[in-house]
């Protein structure tokens, strides 16, 4: 049970503000329903005329409710086969938003000296653009592969691994505390889904962000109203 009542949309548990954004050295963000106000995916599947059949599936992977998210992952971009690459440009300017309070936070946490890590079961057209815009310092996401300027519906494996998947953001959160030459205790995790629980588990500090109820069971902080620099009312500048 959170342990907070009087701040309406903003509750915590198992920490006691304020502490220290000081105290912490990376914050890793999910991309879609966090970062941005979409899934891409399912909105890449509108132009298709298959938003129904790819955001249910979706919506089950980030409840939870799946126990292979990679093939779940598969199956949606395998449904997204003989789209024009173009039109991932489309989704980019005319669909993709910020979510409220993003560049606030995002411009807190760099003040503070915190490495800014997207991890994402999306896909790096959108976040290599997401990673200029917002100043981001390191990102992982999955290639779409393409072929005479259209999706085959199939992603590309790289040096890493094939997905990234909740393990693989798991294990990049590492990777880049290891980097710093910090504990995961001092990593924050940022998402919504089920897939981010991996990391939220790692880290020392677990935000969910209008998260599912399987996220929202098990995270410290859980932001249901306003915007994501809510987080800056119980993470403050000051040292404790």
């Amino acid at each position: 049970m959170f342990e907070s009542s009087a701040v309406p949309g903003l509750h915590w548990r198992g920490i006691t503000p304020p502490l220290s954004l000081s105290d912490y050295q990376v914050i890793a963000f999910d991309m879609d329903s966090t970062l941005i106000s979409i899934e891409t995916l399912d909105e890449m599947a509108d132009l298709m005329g298959k938003k129904a059949e790819v955001a249910a599936m979706t919506e089950a992977a980030m409840r939870g409710d799946l126990v292979d998210y990679k093939q779940s992952l598969r199956d949606r971009v395998a449904l997204l086969a003989g789209m024009p690459q173009a039109w991932l440009d489309k989704v980019y300017d005319e669909r993709v938003r910020i979510n409220p309070g993003v560049e606030t936070l995002i411009a807190a946490c760099k003040a503070a000296g915190l490495t800014c890590l997207l991890v994402t079961g999306g896909f790096t057209c959108f976040t290599d653009r997401l990673r200029a815009r917002l100043g981001l310092d390191d990102v992982r996401a999955n290639v779409l592969e393409v072929v005479d300027g259209k999706l085959t519906g199939r992603l590309l494996a790289q040096p890493w691994g094939d997905i990234c998947d909740g393990e693989e953001k798991r294990r990049k959160l590492e990777q880049v505390c290891a980097q710093r030459g910090v504990g995961l205790d001092r990593a924050i995790a940022v998402g919504d889904g089920a897939n981010d629980l991996p990391m939220m588990r790692a880290a020392g500090l677990s935000v969910g962000y209008r998260a599912k109820p399987a996220v929202r069971e098990v995270v410290n902080v859980a932001i249901d109203e306003g915007g994501l620099d809510r987080l800056l009312e119980i993470l403050t500048k000051k040292a404790k």
